[in-house]
């Protein structure tokens, strides 16, 4: 049998594959998403040039949530930590403001009405300064506040609760968060 394709190329091929090509000896350049100006304008190959008619005020990205459930275990942490700085916050301000109401003379002035008032000015009748004074206001007030942390915390949690139930009808609070860039 004889070839009548002509004479075989000096090169062999691997499973079929046709040859590549020869090139000339130029470098290989890829294609540019953004073509350089003609005329070389004192820019580089490849700068992009900002475009001129484009907007600069920011956009606003608005999303729509829902909050469908509140977690009672968090909400109990959250509000039994909030209710003991109400708490802390409370007894500081009642001993600042007993501070200021001592050096006022607040407490002397209205012991001395009151004193007149009953006319016990013997040692049997009431006296307001010992009644008031700075110890038994501070205890007072951290009972007060130890109620309030105890009272805060589990009414918080209820309201988790009552909200899970409620959000389960209705399908809970739609918020509308807005974002500025």
């Amino acid at each position: 049998m004889t070839d009548t394709r002509g004479p075989n190329p000096p090169y062999e091929t691997y499973a079929g594959e046709q040859p590549a090509p020869q090139q000339a000896a130029q470098p290989y350049h890829p294609p540019q998403a953004y073509q350089s100006p003609q005329g070389g304008g004192g820019t580089q190959a490849g700068v992009r040039l900002p475009r001129t008619g484009a907007r600069t005020t920011p956009r606003t990205r608005k999303a729509r949530l829902r909050v469908a459930k509140a977690d009672p275990w968090s909400v109990m942490k959250v509000s039994f930590l909030l209710s003991i700085a109400l708490g802390i916050c409370t007894v500081i301000a009642s001993a600042v403001l007993w501070m200021v109401m001592d050096a006022m003379g607040v407490f002397s002035t209205v012991g001395g009405t009151i004193s007149e008032a009953t006319g016990s000015n013997e040692s049997n009748g009431f006296d307001l300064q010992s009644f008031l004074s700075l110890p038994r206001v501070l205890i007072f007030t951290s009972v007060i506040a130890v109620i309030d942390v105890v009272l805060a915390t589990a009414l918080a949690t209820l309201g988790a609760f009552i909200y899970n139930l409620s959000a389960g009808f209705v399908g809970g609070v739609e918020l509308t968060l807005a974002e500025d860039e």
